[in-house]
């Protein structure tokens, strides 16, 4: 790989710098503070993808983005890859992609599957500690694509800068704010406006990516060609199950068979994966949920059937789920599926399981899945970031920025008036995005084992949206045979490409 490497400043004086202390806190530099600015490094590099040589420019750093009142607020991480000799830049696609959390940075997408350089991790197993195996990657979509990886507000190197704070960046609209005006700053200092243009978003980044792609329309003009949903959450009302709410214990149900066929759980374990799942779906909708709903007016006969059919599809002892009253959440059950074992299950990527340090406990004390690949991608990505693309050495990179609990959950959906609503659902927002862009494309990846995201939870989303016929042939869903970061799974790498590349040369064609 060659690299000629050089390091540019752009001039714009701010006032004040501001940065995150320890647990996501805030602490102010001096009034005599040097005044921060956007600034970057750039590399060439090249890589071979589907045997073909693609030469492209690397840019690491961050911009500066301005507030609704045009001041300087945030410095805001991103990376860009843009490929060389292409002719007619403005025909060129550009993806913008980000992972979730709320507070997660993009190193997953960003060193899984997206840029051209790959973490190399176990599948469904423990990874090796160092040293790391870092690889050209040949399923990158920059053959098809140039493409800029976001880190929001709180993640990566990027921070509130002059009289903002976190509280102005965290929470669902601020956060669909703050990262439209990113990725309209982008696209201005680079010369993309003509460019197609296509939006990427995994987890959480799903529910941003509904927020934003209509507040790019809306406030500033810009039309996507395409929207790519990664694993979505899109509702808080469909995706935490535990919380005194039904719809998420049905939602969740045909991913705790999944998991349960996996492992090897079922007394009648039957050959075909998907069959199964579509098996449980049907339960699910048509006689769970029912049952679910009717509450106390639930017969002792209608009861009984239910949960004999719950411990024959999760592999649960009925007795575990009666306790329950028939509402088992997914901590309980990585926990107890495996107990005999001594093991926990993942949650990510419930393929994955662990040794389980209290075998009594009802909630995992750690997420298998991060354990076995956390540590590969975080030293992987630094050792990247520093050497290959030379950058931020002398910055923190927070690969988790630690604003859960201060995030603010309020969304003012289209058509509310301007309320907020306390339980956010951004497919509304989407779907009036679709409405108002109707040759907008949708493309959805989801992986069977994933308890993060469930499956049918992404369905329910994507079926519940107000959209015309014409609208929804506008949709492809595509399923994986892995967990919430399908692209670890080596098969799954192959098809994801296929599909993501297959989803951007359609929807930025004319």
């Amino acid at each position: 790989m060659r690299r000629i490497a050089y390091a540019c400043t752009v001039g714009l004086m701010l006032s004040t710098l501001g940065l995150f202390a320890e647990e996501g806190s805030m602490k102010k530099e001096g009034a005599d503070a040097e005044a921060p600015e956007p600034k970057s490094s750039v590399t060439t590099h090249s890589v071979e993808i589907g045997g073909v040589k693609v030469d492209y420019e690397a840019t690491a750093g961050y911009l500066i983005v301005n507030d609704s009142k045009e001041k300087p607020a945030a410095k805001f991480g991103y990376t860009a890859y843009v490929r060389q000799g292409v002719g007619e830049v403005a025909r060129r696609p550009v993806t913008f992609a980000f992972n979730g959390g709320p507070g997660s940075s993009s190193i997953w997408l960003h060193m899984g599957v997206l840029g051209p350089r790959r973490v190399v991790v176990a599948d469904a197993e423990f990874t090796m500690p160092p040293p790391y195996q870092l690889a050209d990657n040949e399923h990158s979509i920059l053959d098809v694509t140039d493409l800029v990886m976001i880190d929001p507000v709180g993640t990566g190197y990027s921070r509130p800068v002059g009289e903002a704070k976190g509280e102005d960046f965290w929470g669902v609209d601020q956060d669909i704010d703050s990262v439209s005006r990113f990725i309209k700053t982008w696209v201005t200092t680079n010369g993309r406006w003509a460019s197609p243009k296509i939006l990427l978003g995994e987890s959480y980044g799903g529910m941003r990516s509904g927020g934003v792609t209509l507040e790019l329309l809306s406030t500033h003009g810009m039309a996507l060609n395409g929207v790519v949903l990664v694993s979505p959450f899109m509702a808080w009302s469909s995706g935490f199950d535990g919380l005194n709410v039904d719809l998420p214990h049905v939602l969740f149900l045909p991913t705790l068979a999944a998991t349960a066929w996996y492992h090897e759980a079922l007394e009648d374990r039957p050959d075909d994966l998907v069959g199964y799942i579509d098996e449980v779906r049907a339960f699910a909708y048509d006689e769970y949920a029912p049952a679910l709903l009717k509450g106390s007016r639930l017969g002792a006969e209608e009861r009984a059937s239910v949960l004999a059919s719950l411990t024959r599809y999760t592999g649960v002892d009925e007795e575990y789920w009666d306790r329950a009253n028939l509402r088992v959440t997914h901590q309980q059950f990585v926990k107890e599926l495996l107990r005999d074992r001594k093991q926990t299950a993942g949650r990510i990527d419930s393929r994955f399981a662990g040794r389980s340090f209290n075998l009594l406990g009802e909630t995992m004390s750690y997420d298998p899945f991060n354990s076995a690949v956390g540590a590969a991608f975080t030293g992987s990505f630094l050792d990247y970031y520093h050497n290959e693309l030379e950058f931020g050495r002398d910055l923190e990179y927070k690969v988790s920025g630690g604003v859960w609990g201060q995030w603010d959950w309020g969304h003012s959906p289209p058509g509310a008036g301007g309320f907020k609503m306390p339980v956010p659902d951004t497919s509304i927002d989407l779907a009036r995005a679709m409405g108002q862009n109707p040759n907008m494309k949708l493309l959805v990846q989801q992986g069977y084992y994933d308890l993060a995201t469930p499956q049918a939870a992404t369905e329910y989303a994507i079926e519940h949206m107000d959209l015309l016929p014409e609208q929804r042939e506008q949709i492809s869903i595509e399923y994986y045979e892995a967990g919430h970061m399908m692209y670890l799974h080596p098969p799954s790498l192959v098809k994801y490409k296929q599909d993501l590349a297959g989803f951007i040369v359609e929807a930025s064609s004319p």
